[in-house]
């Protein structure tokens, strides 16, 4: 075993354990935000690469795919070999992402490029999320709560600003992504390790889930709510360029980037906003926001007013926010430190989930019953899976803190 290096050395090779928090953070929005471009590009996609709306949404579960079944594998990889080795491979991929979306000439081009888009995100997105609490154990919640809704805000916000107004966006928007994680990965290096390792790295990657006994309870009970919440998302993210575009007749790119930006810079808000309040009442005022959001979205939609449809995806917004916020601050404290990126990697093995299979449904429903109808028919079930989620959080008992987590 080797001997620790002293601390005035040290200092001379790494920057703080701050600047670590703050790379982390940066990183795990970028990852975000890359999963997030390639949504306002669909319908150029579509047209361009000739795909129906099955396959758009084919192209989208792909990646949730890939990502689960990295979340599965090395999800708490850096728990045993540190964080920086992992940090190292997710960005890596996201570089080899990014160069793919630049060639893409053709469906297997696009599902490639968002395959190896998904074992970046699936990669980085726990370990990241655990360095942040490695480093800062007061904000760290908060910065996780936060990151998943501001990256993709950036990603879907910027991707159809530089569709509307730049010239060559299925290129420039991945150059640009391209250009900061490489930035990233050179400025890793001045970057402190956070945590020590543990022995059984080999025996990690057999595909698991770790979910600490204490925390199944916890888990069980924020089900519902977390699968409703990131069912919504899919909806956006998958579905709601081409709402925008044929449903409502919107003929601008921008417009759905747009309303899939504010869903998700609402998010980001109402946690930065709400991070004091308890974490049971966030849950329940999520759902119940997230329903009523639904709805008002859903009459939006079907009146072909544009107006409405924005200020659902406000109130659901503020739903996803809160009832995901309260979720995290509920669930992260019950897990030892050592437990930290498994239990992470667990809870977004569900999100993930939720987030592919119903995009899924929904493509195969689309040319039987329509986008409208299918439109209908997922928002209710959103609404009633956060109707569960209430009455569960209501009747459930208090969370169980694991001794020594913090």
């Amino acid at each position: 075993m080797h001997a620790p290096i002293p601390r005035s050395q040290a200092a001379k090779r790494t920057l703080p354990t701050s600047a670590m928090t703050m790379f982390s953070f940066v990183a795990a929005v970028l990852l975000a935000a890359s999963s997030a471009a390639p949504t306002p590009l669909y319908p150029i996609y579509q047209q361009s690469l000739h795909l129906s709306p099955l396959m758009v949404t084919l192209v989208f579960a792909i990646y949730a795919f890939s990502l689960l079944a990295a979340l599965l594998t090395v999800g708490s990889l850096s728990d045993h070999i540190g964080r920086k080795p992992v940090i190292v491979a997710s960005l890596l991929l996201n570089i080899g992402a990014m160069v793919l979306f630049v060639r893409t000439n053709d469906l297997g081009h696009l599902m490639f490029a968002r395959a190896v888009q998904g074992l970046s995100v699936g990669t980085g997105i726990t370990m990241l999320g655990a360095a942040i609490l490695d480093t800062n154990r007061q904000r760290g919640p908060l910065l996780n709560s936060v990151f998943i809704f501001l990256g993709l805000t950036v990603g879907a916000l910027g991707s159809g600003l530089l569709v509307a107004f730049a010239p060559n966006p299925l290129h420039l928007v991945f150059e640009v992504l391209l250009a900061v994680t490489a930035i990233l990965f050179v400025l890793l290096w001045a970057m402190p390790e956070t945590t020590a390792g543990k022995a059984g790295a080999w025996a990690s990657l057999r595909p698991h889930v770790a979910v600490p006994a204490q925390s199944r309870k916890t888990l069980l009970r924020l089900t519902p709510g977390n699968v409703a919440v990131w069912a919504f998302g899919a909806f956006y993210l998958a579905l709601m360029p081409a709402i925008v575009a044929t449903a409502m007749h919107a003929s601008s790119a921008l417009t759905g980037g747009v309303v899939v930006a504010s869903l998700m810079a609402t998010a980001a808000m109402t946690v930065a906003v709400a991070r004091s309040l308890k974490p049971r009442f966030l849950v329940h005022v999520g759902t119940v926001m997230l329903s009523i959001g639904a709805a008002i979205s859903l009459f939006g939609i079907a009146q072909q007013t544009v107006g409405a449809l924005f200020a659902g995806t406000v109130v659901a917004g503020v739903g996803f926010g809160a009832n995901f916020s309260g979720a995290l601050q509920s669930l992260l404290p019950t897990a030892h430190a050592d437990q930290r990126a498994g239990l992470l990697a667990a809870f977004y093995v569900q999100c993930y989930l939720a987030f592919s299979l119903p995009a899924i449904a929904a493509g195969l429903a689309i040319p039987r019953i329509g986008l409208p109808s299918t439109a209908y028919v997922y928002g209710g079930a959103v609404i009633v899976l956060a109707l569960i989620s209430m009455v569960a959080s209501l009747f459930g008992g208090e969370e169980t803190h694991a001794r020594g987590a913090r």
